[in-house]
């Protein structure tokens, strides 16, 4: 995005293998976990096409705008998946940043000036609040539990939840990374 290509590019990996991660959890048993996954694979290469350094690619004009309409989309998916649980919420404001990255970065690329000093410094502020709290929240979940003794059926990669846990952390830091550089 704005920073350096080598950091740009290890953040462009890191969103590329959640987001290939995320496309493994959809063969899930169930649904609800094949959903969510399949929404936070689109943020994860979404995220990874957005991260690409600036000095090595600049997308073409579209780019930005196609980008802001896909994740507008997303966000009205989950949007509406909130009505039957508040957890859809956080899929509701990833999309929404995304858009809100999206539209400042077509902005800025319009002016003729690099990606710096993109989006309002306010709704930058309070993304980088909920994202940076989020991202502390999910990883004390991570924090391991004595395990259950006879816990069950063995648990396919899609059914493990330490490592959707782990997918959305990456996923947020990617996110905290991204809204610095604006």
């Amino acid at each position: 995005m704005h920073g350096p290509a080598s950091s740009g590019w290890l953040l462009v990996a890191l969103c590329a293998a959640t987001g290939a991660y995320c496309l493994l959890r959809m063969r899930s048993h169930v649904a609800e976990q094949r959903r969510a996954a399949g929404g936070e694979a689109l943020m994860g290469f979404g995220m990874a096409v957005m991260a690409v350094p600036a000095a090595v690619f600049t997308p073409p004009a579209w780019a930005w705008p196609a980008l802001a309409v896909v994740f507008g989309a997303a966000g009205l998916h989950a949007l509406w998946a909130a009505r039957t649980g508040v957890r859809h919420l956080h899929h509701l404001v990833g999309a929404g940043a995304m858009v809100y990255m999206a539209v400042a970065m077509a902005a800025s690329t319009g002016k003729g000036h690099g990606h710096g000093g993109a989006g309002v410094p306010l709704l930058t502020g309070s993304l980088l609040l909920y994202f940076v709290a989020y991202v502390l929240a999910t990883g004390v979940r991570l924090v391991p539990v004595a395990a259950v003794a006879g816990g069950g059926r063995e648990t396919g990669w899609g059914d493990r939840p330490e490592l959707a846990r782990a997918c959305r952390l990456s996923m947020g830091i990617a996110m905290v990374a991204m809204l610095l550089t604006m």
